[in-house]
């Protein structure tokens, strides 16, 4: 293992979109190389590295975004994304360090995308889009709280976002918005840089570049301080001014989803293909039950809504989805919502993460969102009954608004469909219960607390509104 390795090894689990927490690293290799950018003798210069990452016998792809400078040149404000100091390709020691947080290397990395011949026939490739001419001459603005990537925002014209877990192929959040350019709801998209990697048959995607939409708030905080309201005036017993809001977010992702099916494949899944979808649902469960053992007392209940959906006797429209909708993924802008993010879920191999779902999933990603906000304004009150009531009637009226927002602008009804939709969001609690577990084990509770406490399974035709309530701080 190289010096420039040995500092990567301890520096990668500390990262928070590094998503092998709290396993050991075996192994670490630095895969590719690539030297985007040089200022000159004294630096700075970018590196793009791959770096393979060995974990439990299995290995995981991470793009590394590296300054390096010598020593004595680094500014002080720099000082703290230092990694440490090594040589970096057969020179004199550099320092290296995060170089998202690095001005001037994120204002040459902007002047890229408006020169991308510049590269050549290089492995990293700049992408454009026709269109008007790129506009340079801001730094990149590192946007904090991501989880999964790196996000910088220059000026009030683009945002880039970096791809850190790598999986070969094209990511489905350039797919995605490329098959919606055009669209209201989404951040048109300008451009991308992309890789060859060992061993993958076509391009890998490395970061995406789409306008910014300044003046933005985010669903999670409207959301929650709608219901944050609730706790300054209980007594209107749940009633919110959120409602319209998410009746016409239930309309966008509708919208959204047709726009899907217009550019992109659709299918139908069988009832025999429903019960293999099913038996998918169970091993996540067994899976998740064998790590997380407090789960394992509430499985008969997650059990028999997997059985009720495997004996659908229809066929189940699918077509391509976002795959991890949640509020912290949609923005309102004026009167408009913009989705975002349409990675799916970094962790999942791209070619999974690709296939045909049912839009359902996302609804029921969404419901369990209003769940976790609604849990928001628990927090610090246990045990109040009063404030627990006004919970979930908030989460009631609108799981009632975006599913009824979502059927008005011609979604798949979620009112006829309620076994499918309830199998949803179970198989989504067991995937939190998992996140949590290996994220934020003292947030391990809350995804276990809203599977006890799911209602009988509903009839079709009825919608239940409050199948889940949980309680947290944060939306997953």
């Amino acid at each position: 293992m190289s010096q420039l390795e040995e500092l990567l090894a301890v520096w990668l689990p500390r990262q928070r979109w590094f998503s092998g927490k709290g396993i050991a690293i075996r192994s670490i290799r630095v895969e590719s190389r690539h030297t985007l950018l040089s200022a000159g003798p004294d630096g700075p210069d970018l590196n793009l590295l791959v770096v393979e990452a060995g974990q439990r016998g299995q290995t995981s792809r991470y793009q590394v975004m590296l300054g390096s400078r010598p020593p004595r040149t680094l500014p002080a404000d720099l000082a703290s994304t230092a990694i440490g100091v090594c040589q970096v390709s057969g020179g004199r020691p550099q320092v290296i360090y995060d170089a998202a947080h690095d001005a001037l290397l994120t204002e040459l990395l902007l002047e890229r995308f408006a020169a991308p011949s510049t590269f050549g026939r290089s492995e990293v490739r700049f992408r454009t889009l026709p269109g008007e001419p790129l506009r340079t001459g801001t730094h990149g603005r590192l946007l904090t709280g991501e989880q999964s990537n790196t996000s910088l925002v220059f000026g009030e014209n683009y945002i880039l976002k970096t791809f850190r877990r790598l999986w070969p192929g094209p990511n489905p959040d350039l797919e995605l918005n490329m098959a919606l350019s055009g669209s209201p709801y989404v951040a048109r998209p300008c451009g991308w840089i992309e890789a060859d990697l060992p061993g993958a048959p076509t391009p890998t995607t490395l970061a995406m570049l789409q306008t910014f939409i300044p003046n933005a708030t985010d669903g999670w905080v409207l959301a929650t301080a709608d219901v944050g309201a609730l706790v300054d005036g209980l007594g209107g017993g749940g009633e919110s001014a959120f409602v319209e809001d998410a009746a016409q977010l239930g309309r966008t992702t509708a919208e959204v989803h047709r726009s899907l099916t217009r550019t992109l494949p659709t299918g139908e899944l069988s009832p025999s293909g429903i019960a293999e979808l099913a038996d998918a649902m169970v091993e996540r469960l067994a899976t998740a039950s064998a790590e997380v053992p407090e789960l394992a007392e509430h499985a008969p209940r997650v059990m028999a809504a997997y059985t009720d959906f495997a004996r659908a006797a229809e066929p189940l429209p699918i077509q391509r989805v976002h795959g991890d909708y949640h509020l912290g993924q949609v923005i309102r802008t004026g009167s408009e919502w913009v989705l975002l993010d349409f990675e799916g879920e970094p962790t999942v191999p791209v070619q999974d993460r690709q296939q045909l779902a049912s839009p359902l999933r996302d609804v029921a990603g969404m419901l369990r969102s209003f769940d976790y906000a609604a849990g928001y304004l628990l927090v610090g009150h246990p045990g109040n009954t009063e404030l627990e009531r006004a919970a979930r009637s908030w989460a009631g009226h609108n799981r009632e608004a975006f599913c009824r927002g979502y059927a008005e602008a011609g979604g798949i009804d979620p009112d006829k469909h309620l076994t499918a939709l309830r199998a949803f969001e179970f198989d989504k609690a067991v995937y939190e219960v998992l996140y949590e577990a290996r994220n934020r084990p003292h947030w391990l509770r809350v995804p276990l607390e809203s599977i006890a406490t799911a209602t009988a399974p509903p009839s079709e035709g009825h919608l239940s509104t409050t199948p889940f309530i949980t309680s947290t701080t944060e939306p997953y």
